[in-house]
């Protein structure tokens, strides 16, 4: 079909704008402790009071106060920021802009998930890009250099410490507005195992499965290179073996360790090969119904890969052979992974299905859809709207 064309002319433009511009990797800084590795650092840069943005839920667990204990300790003031919600808006975003001006702040630092890194990137960029959010919205919009950004995440899931996106919401229709640019990648993170240990089982399984989504997508995208697949395979591996642990033992520092690492895998891999219907799904389905990102890749991964499992049998094939260790072997085959991902599913409690969905809502899902995986993601396999509402009836309950 020739809109098939378009779409596959749009995407593979996307995968030379990949080999061409360069994609930053932000200073690193791993292991137990390493939060005030990074603290130190940013000292060392010269900067004086941090812009912290995080969550009230890490505020009252007392994690923000631990940053910000260390922050002080090397000379640094801090500026507390704790209103970030899950899929933050816009809102969010310029009142920590305002709060970023009036104190005084010449840097910012992001403590929490994805939301708090998002809208850490966001407000970063509009620190010196004075145009509205709308206007930087898309591919290569932030003109100017965001101001200083440090992120420190406390989930092993969406790798946004690397990537060059962000996402913001609309604060009446909850429409996600992703914002993609090399520039939004923060200068340093900290993957410290210590602020790990405390999340609970659930959100480390749905995080830990977001992770995964961005492997495996990131495998199966057309737009996949020889260094992408090998980050991917390193996220991939990792979590079928580490994410039972950190599910069961939420103390064991090397599994959180591992999951960290697999995250920032995960996230060289897809900023580089992109993803697919799976997160266009859960996009979609966290806009609508509120279902956390990480539980909405789980909804949709399974029934998304057993969709394209035509064309993407033999890249299944290499990840069931990464995993077992063995080539040509009977057991490594592209059903044998998608066996592997049930069993992870079943062991760490991720859910097949949600009661949330309505039968009323398919028709304005799948134009969401499909419109966001066309014109943004390199596809193995295009979808018809016939076949997307089918899988979005198998997810409902």
């Amino acid at each position: 079909m020739l809109k098939h064309l378009l779409y596959r002319g749009y995407t593979n433009g996307l995968k030379a704008a990949a080999y061409v511009l360069p994609l930053p990797k932000p200073t690193l800084f791993s292991g137990a402790g390493s939060l005030h590795e990074l603290t130190e650092a940013i000292a060392d840069l010269g900067f004086k009071k941090l812009l912290l943005v995080t969550d009230d839920g890490l505020v009252k667990i007392g994690m923000a106060e631990q940053v910000i204990e260390s922050a002080k300790a090397r000379g640094l003031d801090v500026v507390l920021f704790s209103e970030v919600k899950p899929d933050p808006t816009y809102d969010q975003v310029e009142t920590g802009l305002t709060m970023y001006f009036d104190s005084g702040c010449d840097a910012i630092l992001a403590l929490g998930g994805g939301s708090a890194m998002d809208c850490a990137k966001v407000i970063a960029a509009r620190v010196t890009n004075r145009k509205s959010i709308k206007k930087l919205a898309g591919l290569f919009r932030v003109w100017r250099t965001p101001a200083p950004l440090f992120v420190i995440p406390t989930t092993s899931g969406t790798g946004s410490e690397v990537t060059i996106a962000a996402v913001v919401s609309e604060p009446d229709t909850h429409h996600k507005t992703p914002l993609m640019d090399p520039k939004l990648v923060p200068l340093m993170a900290a993957l410290d195992a210590n602020l790990l240990v405390g999340l609970p089982a659930k959100i480390t399984a749905d995080t830990g499965i977001d992770a995964l989504t961005h492997a495996v997508e990131a495998f199966i995208s057309r737009n996949a290179t020889v260094d992408t697949k090998a980050y991917s395979i390193a996220a991939i591996k990792l979590i079928f073996k580490y994410l039972p642990q950190a599910v069961e033992d939420g103390s064991n520092i090397e599994a959180r360790n591992k999951m960290a690492m697999a995250s920032y895998y995960a996230g060289l891999a897809f900023t580089k090969a992109s993803l697919g219907y799976v997160h266009a799904f859960a996009h979609n389905l966290g806009a609508k119904y509120g279902i956390p990102h990480g539980m909405a890749n789980g909804l949709a991964l399974l029934p998304v890969l057993r969709f394209s499992f035509s064309e993407i049998e033999p890249q299944l094939t290499a990840l069931s052979e990464a995993l077992s260790g063995t080539q040509g072997e009977d057991r490594a085959s592209a059903q044998d992974f998608i066996h592997r991902l049930e069993d992870l599913y079943n062991a760490i409690g991720i859910e097949q299905t949600s009661p949330l969905l309505q039968s009323s809502d398919t028709g304005e899902l799948v134009s969401l859809i499909l419109k966001e995986a066309h014109w943004n993601y390199p596809v193995p396999k295009f979808m018809n709207e016939e076949e997307c509402a089918q899988l979005l009836a198998e997810i409902r309950v």
